[in-house]
């Protein structure tokens, strides 16, 4: 695994421009970089990175049913009683996912260790799927790069096969697409997937968030009254539980992408439970509940995440890392969870985070992050990679 420069594509922003990706710099700061790409070699990425992907998602798939089934693990994981039907019996139907992506911290050697799954609402999927494979077209016709060099990056494909499986399991419904207002890479993504689901077939409409309304028999409609039937949702499950209308959730006849169940996935509960139920497993770091701290005896740094955190926010550092600036955010009230220090690896003035992505259970992808600072947040730069 190698961090190499390389000079950028003349003239991508226009092009950025043309595709829609108006998000490449925010806020005057550079999200998308092409200044590097990242080397690696076919067997880091099925051996490394994308045999323990999918070998890691099976094991959270164990840990929702045994939570699915035990009222003390679901209070654990802070998941509003209220909800609790709601959250089993879309796991009981088998209710569809589209995508997830894992977190790791790998340097190209040993085992890649999972910091987290980001199984609800993980963004930064165009760029995955689309841009920076384009990045990879480009510089391979420009002769830039040799002809012979490949990505991992199969994800816009099966995202496409992914809807059209969806689409045949939720005949005749229209899907609507939806995130909040003001936030540019949210837009982007949802209409990134809303464009594979129209590949697939599939009929579209979109509606922001906060658009959205009930009618008189308590139906979600979007601004031209329809009833929303079918709906994937760039907003997490959590938010949704403390909105005034999470009472009608599980009372009309919506499926939902992505699934009740998987706010399961995206919590950070999940890191104890998966080293709870497999201690040792050369992919996961040692993780643990607030009131099991006595178990961490003998680490000497731990990484203090809120059991809701998204983004990188509201982390802190105990023990021989506590001097790392600590991420601010809304998150905590809900409660923290632990887990053992295990840096990113450092490539130059940067650390580095790979996001490697399923679809339908299967890896799809990866994605690279870049910071600074050791934790990874939203404006953390996204870089190409290449197989050779």
């Amino acid at each position: 695994m190698l961090r190499i420069p390389i000079a950028e594509r003349p003239g991508w922003q226009k092009r950025a421009q043309e595709f829609g990706f108006e998000f490449h710099t925010m806020y005057g700061e550079k999200y998308w970089d092409e200044s590097a790409y990242y080397q690696f070699s076919l067997e880091q990425i099925e051996r490394d990175i994308e045999s323990p992907t999918e070998e890691i998602h099976q094991m959270c798939l164990g840990v929702v049913d045994k939570v699915i089934n035990d009222d003390v693990l679901m209070r654990r994981f802070c998941l509003p009683e209220a909800q609790w039907d709601f959250i089993r019996q879309s796991w009981l139907n088998g209710d569809p996912s589209l995508y997830s992506r894992l977190d790791f911290a790998y340097s190209g050697k040993g085992h890649a260790k999972l910091y987290e799954n980001n199984a609800d609402t993980p963004t930064s999927i165009y760029e995955t799927g689309f841009w920076q494979w384009l990045w990879l077209q480009d510089n391979v016709d420009a002769g830039v790069l040799l002809p012979h060099s490949d990505q991992f990056n199969i994800l816009q494909e099966k995202l496409v096969n992914r809807f059209k499986d969806i689409r045949y399991l939720t005949p005749d419904r229209v899907l609507h697409f939806a995130c909040c207002k003001g936030t540019p890479e949210d837009r982007g993504t949802v209409q990134y997937l809303e464009d594979c689901a129209n590949e697939a077939g599939l009929s579209t409409e979109f509606v922001y968030i906060e658009d959205i309304g009930r009618d008189a028999k308590g139906n979600f409609t979007d601004t031209k009254d329809q009833i929303i039937r079918f709906m994937f949702k760039l907003y997490p499950w959590e938010f949704m539980f403390q909105e005034e209308f999470s009472a009608q959730l599980g009372h009309n006849n919506i499926r939902w992408i992505e699934p009740p169940w998987k706010s399961i996935l995206s919590n950070k509960a999940l890191l104890p439970m998966l080293w709870k139920m497999f201690p040792d497993h050369p992919n996961l770091l040692p993780a643990f509940f607030e009131d099991e701290l006595h178990l961490a005896s003998g680490i000497d740094s731990l990484v203090k995440k809120p059991i809701f955190s998204r983004e990188g926010s509201n982390i802190s550092f105990i023990g021989d890392e506590k001097g790392v600036e600590a991420s601010s955010g809304p998150y905590g009230e809900e409660g923290f969870i632990y887990q053992a220090t295990h840096m990113l690896p450092k490539f130059g003035d940067s650390y580095t985070l790979i996001g490697s992505w399923l679809v339908d259970d299967q890896a799809a992808g990866i994605s690279i992050r870049e910071d600074r600072n050791p934790i990874t947040q939203d404006m953390s730069r996204f870089l190409p990679h290449i197989i050779v």
